[in-house]
């Protein structure tokens, strides 16, 4: 098994992390809030401050948004529209159509035509 290398005693580390103490805590302890005359940069949107909309662009932005739904609610019905296939019920339009087509196909699954 080696040895390990030349590692520093404890006391010294301790001695290097109490002198670091005071320059971390300074950097922990700034202050998370800018003062208000102070320029920020680049900000996520969630911490920019707010401006407030004027009812006209509030009444606009939702029409917009109420417009993109429906035409989205649209798009959704069209769709589920064109790929259903549709049962054969429906394709065969009227009673008696059904009922004869019921005839045929209890003809062609028997084996009435070889009597």
């Amino acid at each position: 098994m080696s040895t390990p290398e030349e590692q520093p005693s404890h006391e010294e580390v301790l001695a290097r992390a109490r002198a670091a103490r005071a320059e971390m805590a300074a950097a922990l302890d700034e202050d998370q809030e800018p003062e208000p005359d102070e320029p920020v940069g680049w900000q996520p949107i969630w911490k920019r401050p707010r401006t407030p909309k004027s009812k006209a662009a509030k009444k606009r932005e939702l029409h917009k948004q109420r417009r993109r739904i429906q035409d989205a609610a649209k798009r959704r019905l069209a769709a589920g529209n064109s790929r259903r296939p549709r049962s054969r019920q429906s394709r065969i339009g009227n009673a008696a159509a059904r009922r004869d087509a019921r005839a045929l196909s209890r003809v062609r699954h028997s084996n009435a035509w070889l009597w």
